[in-house]
């Protein structure tokens, strides 16, 4: 038996086990936490039930009206050792997490109730749901619609009345985003290079009469468009504002909302299947296409998810040139011998040097030294406000491509060590240059492993954080890198970045509970984001792989 054990031993075959059973150990793991994330986040946005309590506090009963997002089992001694008044001090009992939102009447968003203490519980059809651009959601039962402060419908018919006035106020807040943020946007910034324009003859003394009149000319009919399309703004604003409704509170109060501040309204306890899965699908794509709102606790993630597959986009192409020029060098060109090897040893090195160390660089080299003197030298006129001198999605780019550069390096080297030796010197012996050979024959089959270089890194720079909050990241970015205003791409703007969303949500936020579950679904939207990207660049290794094959062999 002993001496059956030590052959079976002598094979090998345990640690081929022990390697299967770390894999597979590690394979769960990850789908578990994916799984894990995906349940967390992505329930948020199903229609939660809203229910009516009879709770027992502080010697009398009152009303509760909420969602229940979360349940626990606790010591119910360690409730009454905080004040809750519990007749038996024995077991455990459940403590409810109770989003009872209208922040703005009671505080706070959420309570924490306790099952011993609940006299009645039930589920009434007409409680309605408000989802609001300022102090979170509303609960309450509908009394009354208003228009022009006057009520237009009550009771029964109140519900369709509001339905209708939703849908024209959601019309008219359209509207009124098309022309703050295109429109009036464009005017302003067509305004500004204007004046930059002007600043910039001033400083070169060639501001003549002709050309002060053909700026204000050009100013003043921007200016009449501005003046056009703030009274048709002001007209949308009076008519967006002059429609609200009336509901009642738990506490018994009534309150009035005005729909300008109103997202949506709906009855979740009055909702089917069908009609929960397409407030669903309304909710998923409100949040990856709308921007954030209510201290990024509300609302969607455009802005965070364009910003990091743009910087993802110009990283790549900034770091692969440099890597793969660098690769070439030290494997095609340079002599072989300690000086070769000791930058080998350095570009390894700089691959585990840490992340913020290259924001410190980033922001002393990058943002200042060279985003200083760009500003002297292109952009006077707009001293001292800075242009290039401040951090943008440019510096973040450079400083993410930094620290990227030595993974493309070593595996742009590694693909062109693998090259067979035959197929440089046949490509000489037909009377190809070496830079001929270089280009069309050694690169192009080295160009998977340069794929492969450039998945590490995207994979890296994607997820990192740290860095970018010094060169460029932002919690609120009200306007996107890329937009219809020439030069239409605007590197010296500061972005978002899904990283950074996550760490300002889930440990910046004023309202925690709020936060959690939106903190789960944006960290599954961006590994989705990074699989794509991977994804992508995986296809068009494959295809380089499949294509030089044959010269391979």
């Amino acid at each position: 038996m002993i001496k059956d054990i030590k052959h079976w031993y002598g094979t090998g075959a345990p640690f081929i086990w022990l390697n299967a059973g770390a894999v597979a150990v590690s394979v769960i793991m990850v789908v578990g936490l994916l799984l894990l994330i995906a349940v967390r986040g992505m329930g948020h946005f199903w229609p939660h039930t809203v229910e009516e309590f009879t709770y027992r506090w502080g010697g009398e009963q009152i009303r509760l009206i909420g969602e229940i997002r979360d349940e626990e089992r606790v010591s119910a001694q360690r409730l009454i050792d905080s004040g809750i008044t519990l007749q038996d001090s024995e077991g455990e009992v459940t403590r409810y997490l109770m989003k009872i939102g209208n922040r703005d009447y009671y505080g706070a968003d959420f309570r924490n109730i306790v099952a011993p203490l609940i006299v009645e519980r039930h589920r009434p059809a007409e409680l309605i749901a408000v989802e609001r651009f300022e102090y979170g959601n509303f609960y309450g039962y509908l009394r009354a619609v208003k228009q022009a402060e006057a009520i237009v419908a009550s009771g029964d018919a109140a519900w369709a009345a509001l339905q209708e006035s939703v849908e024209r106020a959601s019309g008219f807040r359209a509207e009124i985003l098309q022309i703050e943020k295109k429109e009036i946007g464009s005017i302003n910034y067509r305004l500004e290079r204007l004046r930059l324009k002007e600043r910039g003859f001033e400083l070169k003394h060639a501001l003549t009469p002709e050309r002060v009149a053909t700026i204000e000319q050009e100013r003043q009919a921007l200016q009449k468009e501005y003046d056009a399309l703030s009274q048709k703004l002001q007209d949308l604003y009076q008519q967006i504002r002059r429609d609200s409704f009336i509901a009642e509170i738990q506490d018994g109060r009534e309150a009035e909302i005005p729909l300008d501040k109103v997202v949506r309204v709906y009855q979740p306890n009055k909702m089917g299947l069908f009609a929960k899965l397409g407030f669903y699908i309304s909710k998923l794509w409100e949040f990856v296409s709308a921007d954030p709102r209510e201290a990024n606790t509300e609302g969607g993630i455009f802005p965070a998810i364009f910003g990091t597959v743009m910087m993802v986009m110009l990283m790549s192409v900034l770091v692969t040139p440099f890597g793969v020029v660098a690769a070439v060098y030290l494997r095609e060109y340079a002599r072989q011998g300690p000086v070769v090897r000791l930058v080998r040893i350095a570009v390894n090195n700089l691959a585990g040097v840490p992340s913020i160390v290259y924001g410190v660089f980033g922001l002393g080299f990058f943002v200042y030294f060279l985003g200083g003197n760009i500003d002297d030298l292109f952009f006077p006129e707009a001293l001292p406000s800075p242009t290039f001198g401040t951090p943008g999605l440019l510096w973040a780019s450079l400083t993410l491509a930094l620290l990227t550069l030595p993974v493309v390096i070593v595996s742009t080297e590694e693909g062109l060590t693998r090259v067979p030796k035959a197929i440089r010197e046949g490509s000489l012996a037909l009377g190809a240059t070496k830079a001929e050979t270089l280009w069309r024959t050694v690169l192009p089959m080295a160009s998977p492993a340069m794929m492969t270089g450039m998945i590490l890194a995207v994979a890296r720079a994607a997820g990192e954080v740290a860095p970018l909050m010094l060169v460029g990241v932002v919690k609120l970015a009200p306007s996107l890198p890329l937009d219809g205003n020439f030069p239409f791409l605007h590197m010296d703007r500061k972005f978002m970045h899904l990283g950074f969303h996550i760490y300002d949500v889930g440990f910046q936020s004023p309202n925690v509970e709020a936060a959690r579950p939106l903190v789960y679904a944006t960290a599954l939207l961006l590994v989705i984001v990074i699989i794509v990207l991977n994804a992508l660049a995986i296809y068009v290794r494959n295809r380089l792989r499949e294509t030089y094959r044959a010269l391979e062999h």
